[in-house]
């Protein structure tokens, strides 16, 4: 795959270890991109450091369950790499960058960094198939997918822009959906741990039923059809 100017073709293009960004409720997914706006000096730092390296961050929630003043959670054991696509400096101390997704990774271990932002030796090896655009998209139930989402903006009167749906390849109409989708940081976690592309939509489809169900006051299990 490629993001910005770099290809990863191989598992031996990516970097044994990396910086990581804790971010809870945020989600990344291969070939999709992440605004972020970045103002912590530790994150700063950490910034300036893939600037000058392999511009590769790993975004990654903290574990489920922790405090949200803690200052140094524990890591959900997967997250995903993201590459420096876009920077820019805002004259007031923040940048403002965008990531474009790469490939999922399991944490292996946390380093004992002297960085005042945290690093990971990270696994890809077991979403070695990130790196091929397209993978899965014929398992994808797009119908189904998409009577889901359809329910979701007519319950909430919201609209979409359908020719643009209708043109997008299956995966990047899912990761993008999953990334839109205004749930919370398990269910986040959930799509980010899919094994595959049809699993993703598959779960997104179903948190969308659940919501859609407490919504209308009925937990019965309702189906979209």
């Amino acid at each position: 795959m490629q993001a910005g100017n770099a290809h990863y073709r191989t598992l031996k293009d990516l970097p044994a270890t990396l910086p990581v960004f804790p971010l809870s409720g945020a989600l990344l997914l291969p070939r999709t991109q992440l605004p972020l706006n970045i103002f912590e000096p530790r994150y700063i730092a950490m910034i300036d450091a893939a600037l000058a390296g392999a511009r590769l961050i790993g975004m990654v929630q903290p574990a489920l369950g922790q405090p949200d003043a803690a200052r140094r959670p524990a890591l959900a054991r997967v997250g995903c790499a993201g590459r420096i696509t876009s920077f820019q400096e805002s004259g007031d101390g923040r940048y403002l960058i965008t990531l474009q997704g790469v490939a999922r990774f399991r944490l292996a271990d946390e380093l004992d960094a002297i960085t005042p932002f945290r690093q990971a030796a990270c696994d890809f090896a077991p979403f070695a198939r990130d790196l091929e655009t397209g993978a899965g998209e014929s398992e994808v139930d797009r119908e189904g997918l998409l009577r889901a989402f359809r329910a979701y903006l007519d319950a909430h009167g919201m609209e979409a822009d359908w020719d643009s749906v209708d043109k997008a390849e299956t995966e990047v109409l899912v990761n993008a959906l999953c990334m839109m989708s205004p749930y919370g940081p398990a269910e986040k976690q959930a799509m980010l741990e899919a094994v595959d592309l049809k699993t993703r939509a598959e779960t997104l489809v179903a948190i969308t039923e659940i919501d859609l169900a407490r919504s209308a006051g009925n937990d019965g299990g309702a189906t979209l059809q």
